[in-house]
């Protein structure tokens, strides 16, 4: 009776992520080649962003907005304020056993990846796999999931929207290309290509261009551009007097592309702080609020070199 009255306080919501620069969510380690991977999950080899990543974001994002109301300092603000304390937790190390914060966010999953097209310059790439896991999890909010599609692409096959500038050739004989490969079309994704656009992304021109190009591919095919088709930027570091590469300075880094569309869970709990009184309804509106007024996020590294910008909203 415990867990069926706590699931009834916790209210849900989707936190959508569409890069608009390119994206390093690092992982910390280098198994390959490339000394600075992008964060991926163990099992899939899809890319994400880990939860404590994002939740870190959100109190920043949430800190600065009252720091700018209330013209106090950062580090109080981040120790007393009652909504930020409330929402993610104590700042103060020695508190943290305290209370948690009312809200969870869990890993950042991918949606939709951006693919270089033959035609429309790029697609969106997406398959079964993302889209049945986007469902359970808005049936763990408790939000209606899109209408997918009734027959899924096999290998080498694609539904793609109606009328889409992506296509090659003519009704039956169409056909897509993405990077090297060709797929044969074998159906619409204009149902699946709708809901994203209507609630995945905000901004009209994205919503436009996702109506027409949201291609679904098999689980396999979208696997590989998801591997293969990253960023891989080589980076250095110059002596400042000989403006020469530095010894052992040279390294190379991964990105996401710009267009890269995510989205985590969001689960928010009445507040577990004794001194504040906040039911989970408001703990979920006011962090809603503040990603309504600040609109971008910088998540991921290399910041000052104008990377990691993404356009967020929350799905409620």
């Amino acid at each position: 009776m415990a867990n069926a009255t706590q699931t009834l306080k916790t209210q849900g919501g989707l936190l959508f992520i569409h890069a608009q620069t390119a994206l390093h969510p690092g992982s910390g380690t280098a198994l390959g080649t490339v000394d600075l991977p992008v964060q991926r999950e163990r099992h899939t080899g899809w890319p994400n962003i880990a939860g404590s990543a994002l939740k870190g974001v959100l109190r920043d994002a949430y800190r600065e907005k009252v720091r700018q109301e209330t013209q106090k300092p950062r580090k109080v603000v981040n120790e007393e304020d009652p909504d930020v304390v409330t929402i993610f937790g104590p700042g103060k190390v020695e508190e943290s056993s305290a209370h948690a914060g009312a809200l969870t966010v869990s890993d950042a999953r991918i949606l939709a990846y951006p693919v270089r097209s033959l035609r429309g310059v790029f697609a969106w790439v997406t398959c079964r796999g993302v889209l049945e896991r986007l469902c359970r999890d808005l049936d763990l909010t408790g939000m209606q999931p899109p209408q997918l599609p009734t027959t899924w692409p096999a290998e080498h096959k694609a539904l793609v929207p109606t009328n889409s500038p992506l296509l090659v050739g003519q009704s039956a004989q169409a056909t897509i290309v993405l990077e090297e490969f060709d797929y044969k079309v074998t159906g619409p994704s204009d149902s699946v290509a709708e809901w994203l656009a209507n609630h995945a992304v905000v901004h009209k021109f994205a919503q436009d261009r996702m109506k027409s190009h949201l291609v679904v591919l098999s689980d396999d095919d979208f696997t590989h551009f998801v591997r293969n088709a990253t960023e891989i930027v080589a980076r250095i570091a110059l002596d400042y007097e000989r403006k020469t590469v530095k010894e052992r300075a040279l390294f190379y880094q991964e990105f996401l592309p710009a267009e890269t569309i995510m989205y985590s869970v969001l689960l928010a709990n009445s507040s577990r702080n004794s001194k504040t009184s906040m039911d989970a309804a408001d703990v979920l509106h006011k962090v809603r609020k503040c990603l309504e007024e600040v609109r971008v996020l910088q998540i991921g590294g290399d910041e000052t070199t104008g990377k990691g910008l993404c356009a967020v909203h929350v799905l409620t």
